[in-house]
């Protein structure tokens, strides 16, 4: 009985990292699904209709049931603050995203994404949410951490050098199409796609930022998420229509075009949602965002078998820039809430200490 209840047990214990591995297969997924998508010829702006559409559908239902009990007044100004929000940052961002995927790679659009959470820090910074404590270590790691992100950001996306030897995977025709993101792009168009990810990287730094502003007002978490896909969707559609003007690109086929839609509306935006938050509220957020670097592996290596793309000793060398970078912060970060907490468990010691002593008297 006993050995049934430890084997149980440990089976609990190992969720949240089965959890996360699941979610970094499917971010992986998303960046090679919507390389696909846009290389056979899907318009990116049109991608993005159809993906926030899929996504408001999908989280409509649960938004209803799970949260219809829940008291959250929505007022003509909330409203008009998560529309101006959702401009910024969901139709922003994926709109630059999907773009500059057709510049650049699946695996590049995956490694930028590690620089999220620096690029987050140093906003939080000129915006006075977040300080630097240089007198401390976790502030110096944290100042570091960024700047070490960003540039491997950098030397991933302008610095090659030679190729790696073991990644070779076509060498009959390595002067042919071996690398299609060199072989269709040119050396502008990357540079273009890159500065444009980072861009993207940044728009959705921003929205994370005003995410907690708007999170106290409007408390209904998911609903939340539904009306910003929503609104991101008509905001797009507006975008799309202005950019798109001929009508076949909105035609969709039981294509691949179909079930990249699919995947990154309901797979992307629904199931993983609900499995971060509850990775979060078992592990926390410093947990979640350790395994963020899976992600570029798992896209590299599919990237290399499905589009034939060559790895270079600079991209690895920015790769490993990147996950430096992001663990300094996660670090830095973790080490700052640690010590916050011990200050306000000793402030509320001491208050304690103060009320008994008056009670006493």
């Amino acid at each position: 009985m006993k050995g049934l209840v430890g084997h149980v047990m440990a089976m609990e214990s190992h969720r949240p990292y089965v959890a996360m591995l699941f979610i970094q297969f499917v971010y992986a997924g998303m960046a090679l699904f919507s390389k696909a998508a846009i290389a056979k010829g899907m318009n990116p702006y049109v991608f993005v209709v159809y993906r926030q559409a899929c996504a408001s559908l999908a989280l409509a239902p649960f938004a209803f049931f799970l949260e219809r009990k829940k008291d959250a007044p929505l007022s003509y100004s909330t409203l008009c603050k998560i529309f101006l929000v959702s401009l910024c940052g969901l139709t922003l961002s994926l709109n630059l995203y999907y773009v500059a995927i057709g510049f650049t790679s699946a695996t590049f659009a995956a490694a930028t994404t590690n620089t999220i959470p620096a690029i987050t820090f140093i906003m939080a910074v000129f915006l006075g949410m977040e300080s630097i404590p240089m007198k401390h270590f976790h502030g110096i790691a944290k100042v570091l951490g960024s700047v070490v992100g960003v540039s491997g950001a950098m030397v991933f996306a302008f610095v090659k050098g030679p190729a790696l030897k073991f990644m070779d995977w076509y060498p009959e025709i390595k002067k042919g199409i071996s690398d299609s993101s060199v072989e269709q792009n040119s050396k502008g168009e990357w540079i273009k796609g890159s500065l444009m990810m980072l861009a993207a990287n940044t728009a959705w730094s921003l929205w994370l930022i005003l995410q907690g502003p708007i999170i106290k007002q409007y408390p209904a978490k998911l609903r939340l998420t539904t009306l910003q896909c929503f609104f991101s969707c008509i905001q797009s559609v507006v975008l799309a229509a202005v950019v798109e003007r001929n009508p076949s690109s909105w035609k969709l086929a039981w294509d691949l075009n179909l079930l990249s839609i699919a995947y990154c509306g309901i797979v992307v935006t629904g199931i993983t949602y609900w499995l971060q938050v509850w990775t979060i509220e078992k592990k926390g957020p410093v947990f979640t965002s350790m395994f963020t670097p899976l992600a570029l592996i798992i896209t590299a290596v599919f990237s290399a078998f499905l589009w034939k793309e060559t790895l270079y000793w600079g991209s690895v060398g920015g790769a490993v820039l990147l996950v430096v970078g992001l663990y300094s912060v996660l670090w830095g970060k973790n080490r700052e809430d640690g010590k916050s907490e011990i200050l306000e468990q000793r402030q509320e010691s001491k208050e304690e200490i103060v009320l008994e002593c008056i009670t006493h008297h």
